[in-house]
């Protein structure tokens, strides 16, 4: 087809794709059943993995639960059970591609394929950059993107082999908008947004469109791993609530979930206003926590 025809497809494309969107906010979204589905959680110890984890066992699923604390993934794997959902947890730690890879194989052996993976496993050091240890960068991209390669390459051969399965990749407002003293983890959670993206392009181009996608992208949770959080627009979330909301943005095969969804009117406006209108509009959102800035005391 000659160029002067494509164009006038693609405008038309396009008002048709903001009339279906349109539409889909008065119909309601066809969801999927997840039943009987052998679904994996990384880092499912604590926070949202765990609440995660909670709902895929309301949903009558086999877990398969991974964390590097003992006491905190028995301990999910124990209320799984008593939501009567069948749960395997595993002591993984998620920044060793040999554990992932070997963990992996024993789950294929003892348990059966995993249909679903949900890449929720995160780490994050809130310093300045010139303060963060190198040991600490490298350890923030180990297990905030790194690991999502090495368990998507043990898992996804079946799953395209089926042509059934989802990859969750859970990532962070921060890996669209950004946050002082957060480099590294903004970085790294900006490369985990592009690895969903890429892949998602890929299975398409490879014609596995039974795989299905979702990026998760939620602002702060109150699950510890920031100290004191806050902020004036999009106040902190709590895991719960998060997981619900990413639980109906996978059975409607959502391919960006972004948690609250005002979150995305933010990103859209971080996109397309100059900076200076930009500048205001975090600084109306007055995001604050607490961090260990060194770079000062460096100084003197």
């Amino acid at each position: 087809m000659s160029l002067l025809l494509e164009i006038p497809l693609f405008i038309l494309i396009i008002l048709y794709s903001y009339v279906e969107a349109f539409v889909k906010l008065f119909v309601p979204v066809k969801r999927k059943s997840v039943t009987g589905e052998i679904v994996l959680v990384t880092g499912a110890g604590h926070g949202l993995g765990r609440a995660t984890a909670y709902e895929f066992a309301r949903h009558h699923c086999k877990l398969v639960l991974w964390d590097i604390n003992k006491q905190g993934i028995e301990k999910t794997a124990e209320e799984c059970r008593k939501l009567g959902a069948m749960a395997h947890a595993f002591v993984v730690d998620c920044s060793k591609k040999e554990e992932i890879y070997c963990t992996a194989d024993k789950v294929k052996e003892d348990i059966g394929d995993v249909s679903i993976l949900v890449n929720n496993a995160g780490v994050i050091i809130p310093t300045d950059l010139l303060s963060t240890e190198d040991h600490e960068i490298q350890k923030m991209f180990e297990v905030n993107v790194l690991a999502h390669y090495w368990t998507s390459k043990a898992f996804l051969p079946t799953m395209m082999r089926n042509n059934h399965g989802h990859i969750v990749t859970v990532a962070s407002a921060g890996g669209h908008i950004v946050a002082p003293f957060a480099v590294t983890y903004c970085s790294s959670k900006f490369a985990a947004v592009g690895f969903h993206r890429a892949l998602t392009q890929e299975l398409i181009a490879l014609k596995k469109n039974g795989v299905q996608t979702s990026c998760v992208c939620p602002m702060f949770i109150n699950s510890g791993f920031v100290k004191n959080p806050s902020a004036r627009l999009m106040p902190p979330l709590e895991p719960k609530e998060v997981a619900k909301q990413v639980m109906e943005g996978i059975l409607a095969n959502q391919r960006m979930i972004f948690v609250p969804p005002f979150l995305k009117v933010c990103v859209i406006l971080d996109k397309f206003l100059p900076a200076r209108a930009v500048a205001a509009l975090w600084r109306l959102n007055d995001l604050k926590f607490d961090a260990d800035v060194g770079y000062k005391d460096k100084e003197k």
